[in-house]
């Protein structure tokens, strides 16, 4: 580990860059670190920003080093309120979201079936 930051340390920082595999952030001290994707949260992580947003500050643990010298950091491993809060109000919206288009594609489902049967039944029909 880099400096007097050792792995299984939780460190503070600001999130200063998001993309679709992971966050970038500037830790205190000016050090940099990254949490990917799979680190974000103990559910599952469709899109970073759906946890983590430009400027958030977080408190993450330190599981190790980058190839570039940046630390990896996990939220998913830490149980600071923080990470918790994020997590629990994603995982509520997501729940939410999740039963409305389930119960959409059902029923998509359902008119898509019987329209597929109504037209078979007419095909069959002038076939006789």
């Amino acid at each position: 580990m880099s400096g007097n930051v050792t792995q299984g340390n939780v460190v503070k920082g600001k999130v200063i860059d998001i993309k679709k595999f992971g966050a970038f952030v500037e830790l205190e001290g000016g050090k940099q670190g990254f949490i990917h994707i799979s680190k974000v949260s103990k559910k599952y992580v469709k899109s970073v920003t759906d946890f983590l947003s430009m400027g958030q500050e977080i408190e993450g643990k330190v599981i190790g080093t980058t190839k570039d010298g940046k630390l990896e950091l996990s939220l998913r491993d830490s149980d600071t309120p923080v990470a918790v809060a994020a997590v629990e109000d994603s995982a509520a919206s997501s729940a939410e979201g999740f039963e409305k288009k389930l119960t959409k594609f059902l029923k998509d489902s359902n008119k898509k079936i019987s329209e597929y049967r109504n037209h078979l039944d007419k095909k069959n029909k002038a076939r006789r």
